[in-house]
């Protein structure tokens, strides 16, 4: 039991409890982990547990998270947030609560049918209901009291986002809201600022209160990024925010519930820890706010999702805000939101923002390293060169990170295996443009919000298409211009045709030898006989049809766009860098590149 102090032993329910509340024993068939243990990567977890974002329900460990196939298995066998009980909510007896503030300006009420049309069709915005107040075009429209206006006016907005512009004046009428649409899209002030309000209008909270305000958040980053601007605008009324994630010590985020916070950001299962410990309560919690629920739930969190929602009052104020409406973002939504307005902006299917330039190289895997050297030195020269490079494993970030630093580039890198005092820096660095290179794995590549990032190279290509639209999603933020690269090889081939229509559907120009591939993934589909029945590049059962996968067939770089056998891989990393220079231009040359 080494590096674990027991508080307390609960003889009757065959409980050993540790000093600071938490369960860390049940029914003696437990076994503990050292502090020192090794994480799941081979090295040695420098937090005190397990070394992945949100993986685990030790303590000093994460919460939350996908662990076990998605089914979340706290250490006791227990699924985390079974031990939490669902209360029996009577309304009537529930104490009122006010979520109606807003004040329509006349300007705003007289505003005619077709001005509010041509406004809500410039922007794309689509609404489930008609009876919705009108957009508000201006901040001063907007019924914001002068504490946040003065804020607003430091920061030099100049007008509201479209969410903004037509999500505020529902959710200050105190209405249920699913908002649809894509990242960048100021959805953050759209939930934030009604949430002050709303705090502001309710009594103050008493000693053991816990939040007025919930915002569930998939990962820490966004976490963090989501209390900043809590910080930023609720200071100027003393309304008090709190961060609770994984990858961090219990102790202070437990301290800082304890003093009380009207705000409480928060990933499921850290929040259901400190619920099942009786560390923090949602008996006045009137306001929740379920940010990019279609990534918590990609990422398992929709039972402790349930759970913790359970444990609102059921005629709480709920706004759901996801980038995407699959079928269980809906389920999720049609459970627990009565009466809800749903915007989108722009289409709800899956799609990339139209302000980002996509450029796809078709290649080889041996080839993207080089690609890459030649793509960032082009980058480098550029005036505004932040830039995020993804991959797939976090040994790989860690490789390639250490290869780059070793020939000079500004490199930091950031994945699930680093300790949060080492992401928080490297985050820092790259905000402050110390570092103008980013490698990641997918943990950061949602929630990480800057306007700033002007480059994403997709050095991997992701494992679906949703992770795809919100990689490259980190540029092109705020009505701003970015450019995304990605190489593309073999291996995705069965992602082809899924890449195509994000393509087609943002207006980019398509490759032609992504169509090929494309195409000969539909072959492939219809029976490995016709190829051959080799695997890529092993040339097994021979080479089949001309231009199939069999044999030593490449990629290559041909201007035609056709393969060549053993494609030169400094030929074939010239399409990237020319493709760089044209993409000013936005012209196409003949090698399927920009």
């Amino acid at each position: 039991m080494s590096g674990i102090l027991y508080g307390r032993v609960d003889e009757e329910r065959n409980l050993k409890i540790d000093r600071i509340g938490f369960i860390v024993e049940y029914k003696s068939k437990v076994q503990f982990c050292n502090p020192t243990m090794n994480n799941s990567s081979g090295r040695m977890d420098r937090s005190g547990g397990f070394g992945r974002s949100d993986r685990s329900n030790i303590r000093g460990g994460m919460g939350g998270g996908r662990f076990n196939n998605g089914r979340d298995f706290s250490m006791n066998g227990m699924q985390r947030g079974e031990r939490l009980r669902k209360p029996n909510w009577n309304i009537e007896e529930l104490p009122p609560f006010e979520k109606n503030f807003y004040k329509e300006l006349p300007s705003v009420t007289n505003r005619s049918p077709m001005e509010v049309y041509q406004f809500r069709q410039t922007h794309s915005i689509t609404l489930s209901d008609k009876r919705v107040p009108n957009p508000v075009m201006a901040f001063e429209e907007a019924s914001l009291p002068d504490y946040l206006m003065n804020q607003i006016r430091k920061n030099s907005f100049a007008s509201p986002t479209p969410i903004q512009s037509q999500a505020w004046p529902i959710v200050m009428s105190g209405r249920n809201l699913v908002g649809i649409a894509k990242t960048g899209s100021g959805k953050t002030l759209g939930f934030i600022l009604p949430a002050i309000v709303h705090i502001t209008n309710q009594a103050h909270l008493a000693r053991g209160d816990g939040p007025i305000c919930l915002v569930l958040v998939p990962t820490r980053e966004l976490a963090q990024q989501v209390q900043e601007v809590a910080s930023e605008y609720g200071r100027t009324t003393q309304v008090r925010s709190v961060c609770v994630y994984g990858g961090a010590p219990k102790g202070p985020q437990i301290r800082d519930l304890e003093r009380g916070a009207e705000i409480c950001i928060a990933t499921p299962g850290r929040l259901i820890d400190f619920l099942e410990a009786n560390r923090t309560n949602l008996r006045r919690c009137t306001y929740l706010v379920l940010d990019e629920a279609d990534r918590m739930l990609d990422m398992g969190f929709e039972p402790q999702i349930r759970k913790i929602i359970e444990q609102i009052r059921p005629d709480r104020q709920t706004l759901m805000w996801s980038a995407t409406w699959p079928k269980e973002v809906r389920k999720l939504a049609e459970d627990f939101i009565s009466e809800f307005v749903q915007i989108n902006i722009g289409n709800v299917e899956l799609a990339a923002n139209h302000n980002i330039l996509q450029i796809v190289d078709v290649c080889m895997d041996h080839e993207k390293e080089e690609k890459l050297v030649k793509l960032l030195n082009e980058i480098i020269e550029e005036k505004e060169n932040k830039t995020i490079i993804f991959v797939d494993t976090k040994r790989k970030c860690d490789d390639l990170h250490r290869r780059m630093k070793r020939d000079g580039w500004p490199v930091t890198c950031i994945h699930g295996d680093k300790s949060q005092q080492e992401r928080d820096w490297a985050l820092n660095d790259f905000k402050q443009g110390r570092s103008a290179i980013l490698l990641a794995t997918d943990v950061a590549s949602r929630g990480l919000d800057m306007d700033d990032i002007k480059f994403v190279v997709n050095y991997d290509y992701p494992n679906g298409s949703e992770d795809y639209i919100h990689r490259i999603g980190r540029t092109g933020r705020a009505h701003k211009t970015g450019t995304a690269y990605t190489f593309f090889t073999p291996s995705n081939i069965k992602q082809a045709n899924e890449l195509i229509n994000i393509l087609r559907e943002a207006n980019q120009q398509v490759s032609p030898k992504l169509i090929q591939m494309a195409e000969n993934a539909r072959g492939l589909s219809k029976g490995r006989s016709r190829w051959g029945g080799g695997d890529f590049g092993r040339g097994r059962g021979g080479r089949g049809r001309s231009g199939g996968y069999g044999g030593a067939r490449s990629y290559g770089a041909s201007t035609s766009g056709s393969y060549q056998k053993n494609g030169s891989a400094g030929a074939a990393a010239n399409g990237f860098t020319n493709g760089y220079s044209s993409q000013k231009t936005g012209q196409w040359n003949s090698g399927g590149q920009y």
